[in-house]
Formats: C-alpha cells, structure tokens, sequence
C-alpha cells in the first residue's frame, strides 16, 4: 500500500524488481555449493556451467517460440542494438549504404545510426503519425534500391505505441532488407513468434521482464544474407559473434525469468490494462491533460500525459514520493524535452511536462489510487502558485 511506504514505484518501464524464483535460481551458480565453473573451460564442472546455459537458452528461445541456437547472449539491449545495426550494415555493406529507422527509437538505435553516418552510410529518419504510429505507405516510400538494413521499435519505450513489425517486416523480406527489431520492451510482455514473424534481427533484455540486469540477447534469424560482424574480439565464444566469459548466473536468470513470463502472460496484461486504465479514468478529465500516443494501439503497462501551462522539472519535484519518468531512463539525466514526444508534434512545453507511470507486477489497484489522486494534487498546487493566477 502507497500509504505504508517512502516511495511508490511506478516506473517499471525502466527497469523491473528482480523475482524471488530467478534470484533463487541464479544464486544456485554464484557459491562454491553451485555450478560456478567458467563455461568456457572443457573439464566436468564446466560442463555443468554449460547445461544450465544450455537451459536457460532453451527456456528464452520457448518464449519466442524459436531454436536456441539463434540466440546470441550480451550484456543487455544496448549492446544487442549496436551489434545487429553496426555489425548487420558492417556485413552487408557492399548491397548498399542506405538504411532507413524512425525518429522515436531508443538512443541505443538512434545513437548507432548516427555513428553510421559517420562512416558514409546515409540514414532517412521517419517520423511517425500525431499518435506516434509508423505509416506503412510512408515507410514504403522511404525504402531505395540499395536500402540494406531497417530498424523499427515493436514497443515505444515512453510512450508505449506498437508498431505492425510484421507489416513491416514482410515488406523488408520481399525486398531483401535486414530487418531489425529493438524489443526491449516487448520480450516476455507480448506475444512473440519469431518462427512466423518475418523478423530478422530482435533486441531484447531481462531487466524489463523481472530479471538481472547486465543480461540481454540478440536473436539472429536462419537464412542467407541475414549475419553480423562481431564488435567485440577474443576468445571463439558464441560463434564468435560475441567473444568472452559467458555469466551463467546472469543467464540462468535471463532463462528464468523467460519461464515466468511465459506461463503468466496473459494474467499480466489483463491487470496492466486494469491499471491503466484506471489512472486514465482518473486523470483524463484534467483541464488540458493530453495522452501521449495511443491507447488503443500500445503496450498497457505504460500510460504517457502531458499537461498544459504545468512546468515539467516543477512536477516532478511535485510528484515525490512517486517514482515516475519525464522520458527514457539512459536520458533522464538531460533536461531536454524528449525527443520521442516532440517527433510526435508536442511543444516542447509540453513534452517537458510529461509523465512517463509505468506498472508493474507489484503494482495495485490502491498504488494507483494514491498516484491518481497525487497528480491530482500536484497539477492543482503548481497552477495555484502560477504566476498570474486568479485566487
């Protein structure tokens, strides 16, 4: 209950608590009464330290109902982004340099196309549509002969939106494009079925889904033309893909939290859809609230608002004890209006007073009550003391 703690978390979008099952798991592999032998090594106890890998693989590729071998283990999404978009456009350089992303990605996709231009590839930026959806018709005529490599988000990272990767990804494999997914916020969240989706590459990471933090994995499909160059050189771990020391605990957690996810799936978004909803029932009849993306076309466990004539560092001080985002955790940090929000056509006033609540699996029907009905309190006592406000 919100009322019998210091701070109420609402901020899973940026990283979830680890469950008590996986940390039990991965406690296994970390003492000398565990498998903690490098993997790496061929004698009897690193051979332990493989099988549990190997079932840990076996787990995350039955979550996305693919083989396990397709799976290539990193440190998190991040580096999962910068190996399939620099090492893909690395390798098949010589079809083309142009590659086309959105706007709205995460820095970790945005971030490496810029280094791409660096290197003379040419990047079309796409903004989306007011709701933050990609428009096929605009995404098709953005596509070139020599377009080699795409990437496209499945879920926003602050807003929520989901775009039809397999649209997408259909138009890409009709023309031979490598087709990359950053689903950092869709693994173990929404149906996934790499053996139907015409996805080649997908970025994905267990600290969104009640895992570690520090794990991640980069899926990379079964046919010709679809392969990376490694970023990273030293031993021939992983195909050599991806050299060095596997961390079994970390993986073993990966794995876990897989399993967890995938029986509880649809209990899951039934109650963050209960959630969400029941914050915007709240709050949406606030004088010059604003949803930011769309409703009936997102991932319900995060709900975006901004709010008219309210400045954004004020609110959020005004929030406190909640633990909510004006933006992507890796740029909480800047002052800047997001950037996801003003490619959507927000002000950038308007983009600074945004919210990002996100909900979690700990989080009630009473934490949302008590989040409504503080926001509430904070956007009154903010145009109270305004300049210029009639008493």
């Amino acid at each position: 209950m919100a009322e019998q703690q210091d701070l109420l978390y609402l901020d899973y979008a940026a990283s979830t608590p680890v469950d008590a099952r996986v940390a039990q798991a991965m406690s296994a592999l970390m003492t000398s009464a565990g498998s903690y032998a490098n993997p790496s090594s061929t004698h009897a106890a690193g051979r332990q330290s493989v099988g549990h890998i190997a079932r840990a693989a076996d787990q995350l590729a039955g979550l996305l109902n693919t083989r396990a071998e397709r799976l290539i283990w990193t440190s998190g999404a991040t580096e999962s982004d910068n190996l399939a978009i620099l090492g893909g456009a690395h390798y098949r350089r010589d079809r083309g340099r142009h590659l086309v992303s959105m706007r709205t990605e995460h820095k970790a996709v945005t971030d490496s196309f810029s280094e791409l231009e660096r290197q003379a590839f040419d990047v079309t930026w796409l903004d989306p549509e007011a709701n933050g959806v990609l428009d096929i018709a605009r995404f098709e005529a953005a596509l070139r002969d020599d377009t080699q490599l795409v990437s496209i988000m499945h879920v926003n990272n602050e807003t929520g939106v989901i775009q039809d990767i397999e649209k997408i990804g259909a138009i890409c494999r009709e023309r031979e494009i490598l087709f990359h997914v950053d689903a950092a916020q869709s693994v173990g969240k929404l149906l996934i079925d790499l053996d139907a989706l015409p996805v080649d590459l997908m970025s994905m990471t267990a600290h969104k889904v009640y895992g570690p933090k520090g794990i991640g994995a980069l899926y990379i499909a079964d046919r010709p033309g679809v392969h990376v160059d490694p970023l990273l050189f030293g031993g021939g771990q992983q195909h050599r893909l991806r050299p060095g020391t596997l961390p079994s605990q970390q993986i073993v957690g990966f794995g876990a939290a897989a399993d967890i996810a995938r029986s509880r799936m649809h209990e899951d978004l039934e109650r963050l859809a209960a959630l969400r909803d029941r914050f915007w029932s709240g709050v949406h009849d606030l004088p010059g609230i604003l949803l930011n993306g769309d409703i009936d076309n997102s991932f319900p466990g995060i709900l975006n608002v901004s709010i008219e004539d309210i400045e954004g560092e004020s609110l959020l001080l005004a929030l406190e004890p909640l633990c909510v985002a004006t933006g992507s955790a890796c740029n909480s940090a800047s002052q800047e209006p997001s950037y996801v929000l003003r490619a959507l056509g927000r002000s950038d006033a308007l983009a600074q007073s945004a919210v990002r609540f996100s909900f979690g699996r700990p989080t009630s029907l009473m934490d949302v009550d008590f989040a409504v009905e503080h926001y509430r309190n904070a956007v009154d006592k903010l145009r109270r003391i305004a300049p210029g406000h009639a008493a």
